[in-house]
């Protein structure tokens, strides 16, 4: 158990207010941020419903802004009752949104324009428009034509808030092509740009030719991931692709002559030419096979997951070390449940190397250490446990035998069984440094949900909400607010 005593509010907002604090703006961020910890988990805050609304297409959340009709209508949740920030005029299905990213204003950069100060979202389009968008206007403030020889459909940030990735989606061989024998070389198309000023740094093709019949494909932190649907996963350097495999340097809004065309690059209808075609196998820089392609870096010094790549190891996690690829000690992580979910785990995104593993009735939070005299060796142990809310009970099945004879035997529930609290959702709120937890009961026809915060260097429970809708209705929403008012 961590320390008990509790900051007082009122004595820290006194001495802020009489500048006891340093000067340093981390160390009043810090302040303001524990104060609203203390008052978001004190007892006697307690949480209402202020607003409802209703969509019927999926409701998207981020940063304190809530997103309807594919990101058309934005409205504020940080005031004390929701309020709409601006509704961006109807448009036709061809030209709806597909997905979004919101970009925040880096610290220290000088920028050309004071709009570019603000927030934006950077949106795109079914028509293949990529959209810089005012995140309280709604004002379209720039936009680039992609390209009509694929369709992009996916946004990711490969280095956050830096550089973007857009992903197509796969090309498949028609069944006319292939009775003609035409082969479908180009599997997909991966767009990377970086962020303000917009400038593209390629769009590169992942062509079968060179590597096989891969199943997705997708750019992390200037890797290249591809998977394949017999669980290998290759990771390449996309800068020594970009060096080796450039065709030519294209730069948004010039002029360009590309296959005997003549445009102005990211408008349209010349959009913008695939540059970077890949003609030999690149460097590898690391491969791995996995059950379904599952695999994920993290932790100090680096360690990877995967699921051996067999169906009767599901739900079995080996953490292993990325330099030699050994196992850690106690690196096989199993969880003791019978579900028919399986439970999922993930290197903690607070930056701690941490690991988070969530199972239907328990969360384990595992440390990564160094083997006492043997610095090179490492092991997995327990840091805390946060466990559901239920009673082991045993239920009695009864049967009758031709005789007359009654049979009870006794048989357990299933670890996920509805009517017992189950964990839902797990998330990491950075700013206040708390474990966000949902977990649920079937109770009659209906869920009941309770979100938990828990302190995120111990796991002690610090304030449990309960949801006074049924979990059909919230767990429509995407993502959990960054910093609850009461």
């Amino acid at each position: 158990m961590g320390p008990t005593r509790k900051p007082n509010v009122c004595s820290q907002l006194s001495r802020r207010a009489l500048g006891f604090f340093a000067r340093d703006a981390g160390v009043v961020q810090r302040t303001n941020l524990g104060i609203l910890r203390a008052l978001v988990c004190q007892e006697s805050t307690k949480f209402k419903n202020v607003w409802t609304t209703h969509s019927k297409s999926p409701i998207a959340y981020e940063r304190g802004r809530i997103y309807f009709d594919n990101y058309r209508c934005c409205v504020s949740s940080v005031a004390s009752e929701p309020r709409k920030l601006y509704e961006m005029p109807k448009c036709p299905k061809s030209e709806k949104i597909e997905d979004a990213l919101l970009w925040e204003c880096p610290v220290g950069d000088v920028l050309s324009s004071p709009s570019d100060y603000k927030s934006s979202l950077i949106a795109l389009t079914a028509h293949n428009w990529l959209l810089r968008i005012s995140a309280t206007t709604g004002k379209i403030l720039e936009k680039i034509y992609l390209a009509s020889y694929c369709k992009f459909r996916y946004l990711s940030w490969d280095t956050p808030q830096e550089v973007i990735t857009i992903k197509s989606a796969q090309n498949k061989c028609s069944v006319l092509a292939r009775q003609a024998g035409i082969q479908q070389t180009v599997l997909l198309y991966l767009a990377v740009f970086r962020v303000l000023p917009f400038s593209l740094v390629g769009i590169v093709e992942i062509n079968k030719r060179i590597f096989g019949n891969v199943t997705d494909a997708t750019l992390s932190h200037g890797i290249l991931i591809v998977m394949y649907s017999s669980g290998l996963v290759r990771l390449y350097s996309f800068q020594a692709i970009t060096e080796q495999f450039m065709q030519q340097k294209l730069d948004l809004g010039c002029a360009c002559r590309w296959g005997g065309t003549a445009g102005t690059v990211g408008e349209a209808p010349f959009g913008i030419p695939c540059n970077i075609k890949i003609t030999d196998s690149p460097p590898l820089l690391f491969e791995v096979s996995s059950l379904e392609n599952a695999f994920q870096i993290g932790g100090h010094p680096w360690h990877y997951i995967i699921t051996p790549n067999k169906k009767k190891q599901k739900g079995v996690f080996h953490i292993c070390a990325l330099k030699d690829n050994s196992l850690a000690k106690n690196g096989i992580q199993e969880m003791d449940c019978c579900s028919l979910e399986s439970d999922w785990i993930y290197f903690h995104p607070d930056a701690s190397g941490r690991i988070i593993h969530v199972g239907p009735n328990q969360i384990k939070i595992l440390k990564l250490n160094e083997i006492e005299n043997n610095s090179s060796q490492h092991q997995i142990s327990e840091d805390f446990v946060i466990l559901a809310n239920r009673e082991n009970k045993k239920e009695n099945l009864i049967t009758v035998t031709a005789s007359g004879r009654v049979v009870k035997k006794s048989f357990n529930l299933l670890d996920d069984d509805p009517e017992q609290e189950t964990f839902k959702i797990v998330d990491y709120e950075d700013e206040l440094d708390l474990l966000s937890v949902v977990a649920v009961t079937q109770i009659d026809a209906e869920g009941k949900a309770h979100l938990d915060f828990h302190c995120n260097e111990y796991g002690t429970l610090l304030k449990s909400i309960p949801l006074v809708e049924s979990w059909d209705v919230v767990s429509g929403i995407h993502g959990i607010p960054d910093s609850p008012v009461p």
